[in-house]
């Protein structure tokens, strides 16, 4: 977990971490999943210095609710 986090993202990231492990996920996966999430919510607040267009312009992983896990029927990779 990065130092320059604030309190608030490193518990964030520690609960995003935690809810993956409890869903199977081994700990290195929970750890970039968490890591990543909060990275981008981070970009999203305008917290941090550098951020993707795909960052900022995208709707929340809160909101989004894994529509994009891949994980449902019919979804396929090109």
């Amino acid at each position: 977990m990065p130092r320059f986090w604030s309190r608030k993202r490193e518990r964030q990231y520690e609960h995003i971490k935690d809810g993956l492990q409890e869903r199977g996920r081994d700990e290195d996966t929970a750890e970039e999943i968490a890591a990543r999430t909060v990275n981008k919510e981070r970009a999203r607040a305008g917290e941090a210095r550098q951020a993707s267009r795909t960052s900022t312009n995208d709707i929340s992983s809160g909101r989004r609710g894994g529509q994009r896990s891949h994980k449902g029927p019919g979804r396929s990779h090109p």
